[in-house]
């Protein structure tokens, strides 16, 4: 793997974070309440959800390049 994967890697990453950081710093009582909320959802749902995420991001980096 080259460096140039690596610098990709970690600028998606930093563009991560900066999409996470919005909502707690621009509404952060919703992003609290968001939080609690999923805090009860059961773990099943939780795991397709996050299959359904991942799997959705990976056919869009597909479909880009």
């Amino acid at each position: 793997m080259s460096s140039g994967f690596w610098r990709e890697l970690l600028i998606g990453f930093c563009l991560m974070l900066v999409l996470e950081g919005v909502l707690p710093f621009l509404y952060p009582q919703r992003w609290r309440r968001m939080v609690q909320q999923l805090s009860l959802i059961n773990d099943a749902t939780l795991r397709v959800f996050g299959l359904l995420s991942m799997l959705s991001g990976v056919a869009l980096l597909y479909w880009i390049n």
